[in-house]
């Protein structure tokens, strides 16, 4: 099976409107750049995301609600953007939100095939909804279904043409649980390497989780907030 695409358009070319997507990193970390800013040129919509955050305004996921790409957003921190703000107040976006943790596990569950689990966080909230509700050791939990997705696009450190991935840092989070949980796992790389090149002890995503794989080009490392002092 052949992996390794030529770039972003190319690799995420058969996503289509309706779809549902996750999108790895935490904050601005970790995000795939190439792959979001290839899904605003292929104007879809009506796309459902799953990603820790909304980025910021025009920054990451900030540049497909700028276009109104999105239809729903499934997150656990969106405070940066304010025009996820503006969309949410107006009607115009589907929000779900989910305590941070329990997004985590829902997307690990679903990439390990656990369908559902019981949870505390969330009981006696708006959360709660009107999930089913078991005592455990004289606890309340909430019922909480695990995450898949059409597409995963996932940004990683290095990988092989094989698909192998590692991640650097804090980018870790969210990607690696993210490329298991996608039925088709887009990855984009900072330097893609021949297959055999990486040291198995550490890799963190294995291959047989990715579908696809390129070299992406043009990293920004952009700041959420710029904090300056005299």
């Amino acid at each position: 099976m052949q992996k390794v695409f030529k770039n972003a358009k190319e690799a995420i070319s058969d996503i289509k409107s309706g779809m549902s997507i996750m999108l790895g990193g935490f904050g601005l970390c970790g995000i795939p750049e190439n792959s979001i800013d290839a899904l605003v040129e292929a104007d879809i919509t009506k796309l459902t995301c799953i990603s820790n955050n909304a980025g910021i305004d025009n920054v990451g996921l900030g540049k497909l609600l700028r276009k109104h790409q999105i239809y729903k957003m499934i997150s656990s921190y969106v405070g940066e953007n304010k025009e996820f703000e503006r969309q949410l107040l107006s009607g115009e976006l589907v929000v779900d939100l989910i305590p941070q943790g329990t997004l985590a596990e829902r997307i690990r569950a679903g990439g390990a095939g656990i369908p559902a689990f019981f949870v505390p966080a969330g009981y006696g909230t708006e959360v709660q909804g009107d999930k089913e509700v078991r005592e455990f050791n004289g606890k309340m939990h909430i019922l909480e279904k695990g995450l898949r997705a059409d597409f995963a696009l996932v940004k990683a450190w290095k990988g092989d043409t094989k698909g192998n991935l590692i991640y650097r840092h804090t980018a870790n989070n969210f990607n690696n649980m993210m490329a298991a949980a996608g039925i088709i796992t887009i990855a984009e790389v900072e330097e893609l390497v021949p297959a055999g090149e990486l040291d198995p002890n550490c890799i963190h995503t294995p291959a047989i989780y990715v579908q696809r794989i390129f070299q992406g080009t043009d990293y920004k490392k952009q700041i959420e907030f710029e904090t300056t002092s005299d």
